[in-house]
C-alpha cells in the first residue's frame, strides 16, 4: 500500500500548481466554472480530491499512534523537529529545481510563506506533539473529530462565510458517529471523558490546523506543490528550532534507536511529506469546508486497524458510527461539491 500511496504522490506533485484545476479556479474569477472543469479533469485521469482527502486522515492517524508511542523517548519538541527535519531530506532532490524556477513567487509572498510555514507546520505539530505527552492517543482522536467544527466556525467568523443547511446537517451526522464510535453507544462512557492539559495543547493544535486549512487559499498562485511544500517545511522546521534547543536546555534529550529513526522517517514521508501534499490539493479543489469533515475518518482508521491488527471487538457501535460518518461526509461533499465560495481564491 506504501509504494501505492508514495506512487500516487508522485504522479500528482507532477501535475504542477492548478493543473487539472480549471484556470479560474486559480485567479479571482473563475468559481462558477470550477465544478464543470473539475468533471472534464477527472475524464482525463485526474485524481480525484475525494480520494486524497480519504487516505489523509489514515497517515495522520498513524502518526497519532506512533508520537504517542515514541514521547518516552523522544520529547515533544524533539519529535516535531526531526519529523520536518527528515521530511525536507525527503523533498529537497525533487523540491529544489521546481524552487530555483518558483523563487521569485516564493520571495513576493513571503509573508504568507512564512504564516502558512509557521502555523501549519510548526505551531501546529508542536502543540500536537507536546499534548501526546500528557494525554491519550484515543483523546487525540477523539479531539481531532473537532476540526471540521472549527473549520466552519473560523469562517464563518472571520470570512463570513456560511454551510448550505445540507452541509450542517452533514456535519452534524458526521460528527454524531464519531460521538457513537467514541462512546461505545454509551451515554456513562460519553460522560465520563475528562480533559486534561494534554487535551488543552491538542485542542490549540487543531485551531491552529484549522486556521491553516483555511488560509490555504492564499497559497501564492503558479506556485509548484513541491516547491511550496518544501518552503513551509523548512520555515516550520526553523520556527520550532528554538523551542527544541530550548527543550534540551531544560534536560530532555532524545533516546537514539534503531526504532526511533525508523518511526521517524515514516512519519516525514507518510504523515509529513505524502499527507501534507495530498490534503493541500484535497483542499484546492473542494474548499476547507468540506475537505474539513475527512477528519473525521481517523476514528474509523483507528476502529478499522485495531480490529484488523489487534484483534479488537467490531460492535454494533462502530458499524453504525462508521455509517453515519460516511453518510455525513457524502452528504456535505455533495452539497458543496467543488462550487462552493470556500474553494481556493488566488
Amino acid at each position: 500500500m506504501s509504494t501505492g500511496v508514495a506512487g500516487l504522490a508522485i504522479a500528482l506533485a507532477r501535475r504542477g500548481p492548478c493543473t487539472g484545476t480549471p484556470r479560474g479556479a486559480c485567479d479571482n474569477g473563475g468559481m462558477a466554472r470550477l465544478a464543470a472543469d473539475t468533471a472534464a479533469a477527472h475524464a482525463r485521469g485526474a485524481v480525484s480530491p475525494y480520494l486524497l482527502l480519504a487516505l489523509t486522515p489514515f497517515l495522520w492517524a498513524c502518526n497519532w499512534i506512533i508520537g504517542r508511542g515514541l514521547h518516552h523517548d523522544i520529547p515533544p519538541m524533539g519529535m516535531t523537529f526531526f519529523r520536518w527535519f527528515f521530511a525536507v531530506l525527503i523533498l529537497a532532490p525533487f523540491a529544489v529545481p521546481h524552487l530555483r524556477r518558483d523563487w521569485k513567487i516564493v520571495k513576493a509572498n513571503a509573508r504568507t510563506m512564512l504564516c502558512l510555514g509557521a502555523i501549519g507546520i510548526g505551531t501546529h505539530n508542536a502543540l500536537a506533539y507536546l499534548g501526546l505527552n500528557f494525554t491519550t492517543a484515543t483523546n487525540g482522536l477523539i479531539l481531532n473529530s473537532f476540526i471540521p467544527v472549527m473549520i466552519v466556525t473560523f469562517a464563518w467568523i472571520f470570512l463570513k462565510e456560511r454551510l448550505k443547511a445540507v452541509q450542517i446537517g452533514g456535519v452534524a451526522i458526521s460528527l454524531a458517529g464519531v460521538v457513537a464510535i467514541l462512546s461505545q453507544g454509551s451515554l456513562a462512557v460519553l460522560a465520563g471523558f475528562r480533559f486534561n492539559a494534554g487535551d488543552l495543547f491538542v485542542i490549540l493544535s487543531m485551531a491552529m490546523w484549522s486556521v491553516y486549512t483555511i488560509a490555504l487559499r492564499w497559497r501564492p498562485s503558479g506556485l509548484h506543490p513541491l516547491s511550496f511544500l518544501f518552503a513551509i517545511s523548512v520555515i516550520g522546521d526553523l520556527c520550532v528550532l528554538p523551542m527544541w534547543l530550548g527543550e534540551m536546555a531544560l534536560g530532555h534529550f532524545i533516546v537514539w534507536t534503531p526504532a526511533g529513526v525508523a518511526a521517524l522517517v515514516s512519519v516525514a514521508l507518510f504523515s509529513s511529506v505524502l499527507a501534507y501534499i495530498f490534503w493541500n490539493r484535497g483542499v484546492e479543489l473542494v474548499g476547507a469546508q468540506v475537505a474539513g469533515l475527512f477528519v473525521h475518518l481517523m476514528p474509523v482508521y483507528g476502529v478499522m486497524l485495531a480490529w484488523i491488527f489487534l484483534d479488537e471487538t467490531l460492535g454494533l457501535h462502530h458499524v453504525a458510527g462508521i455509517a453515519l460518518i460516511l453518510a455525513g461526509i457524502a452528504i456535505t461533499s455533495r452539497g458543496g461539491r467543488l462550487g462552493a465560495s470556500a474553494a481556493v481564491r488566488r
